[in-house]
């Protein structure tokens, strides 16, 4: 087949499959996660519920990877906060903060309850904790941050303290707790 039908099927198979993430999570938040069908999802998604099931076997298979499409977009945001211009501790309370307020805002749900049960969560969370290690490290050859502390064990420290924002009441309570786990990081005098 030539290369631009190839891509036209290509594009047209990401759109549907795009389609049908966003149509189940506004279903889901406007009926609720136990109300949700896949004939729901393929109306709401201009395509017949035999074309859904061959994009994905089941509801938890869609909002899994709707899931997945929102961690990776996070991360994306939170690597371009580490690659802004900076010194370590800078772009490290820039990463932590917008961590934080991400965990404030999709914490504690049903469907959050549900998602981040899968291994996806365990490779975003891993990656996120690698270039924390990395932005701490780097602060700790400088002098910004601590170098008494293994940074592995810093990088641990901050996504257990931070995990705490998504049951905090504001996100001044938020940037509170940041602010406290920062304090942590400090170099001994």
């Amino acid at each position: 087949m030539p290369k631009l039908w190839n891509e036209t099927i290509e594009t047209h198979r990401r759109a549907v499959r795009d389609a049908a993430l966003d149509a189940a999570a506004a279903l889901v938040a406007e009926h609720g996660l136990r109300s949700v069908t896949m004939s729901q999802i393929a109306k709401e998604t201009g395509v017949g519920r035999a074309t859904l099931y061959k994009y994905f076997p089941d509801v938890e298979a869609i909002l899994t990877a709707w899931h997945e499409r929102q961690i990776l977009g996070h991360l994306e945001h939170l690597a371009r906060l580490r690659d802004q211009a900076g010194t370590a501790g800078e772009r490290l309370k820039a990463v932590l903060e917008a961590y934080a307020l991400i965990q404030h805002e999709h914490h504690g749900t049903e469907l959050a309850v549900l998602l981040h049960r899968g291994e996806h969560v365990a490779r975003a969370r891993q990656h996120l904790h690698d270039f924390i290690r990395g932005l701490l490290a780097e602060g700790a050859e400088t002098g910004d941050l601590r170098d008494d502390v293994a940074p592995d064990e810093l990088a641990a420290y901050c996504l257990h303290a931070l995990g705490a924002a998504g049951s905090l009441p504001s996100e001044a309570a938020v940037r509170r707790l940041v602010t406290v786990t920062l304090a942590g990081l400090r170099p001994a005098r």
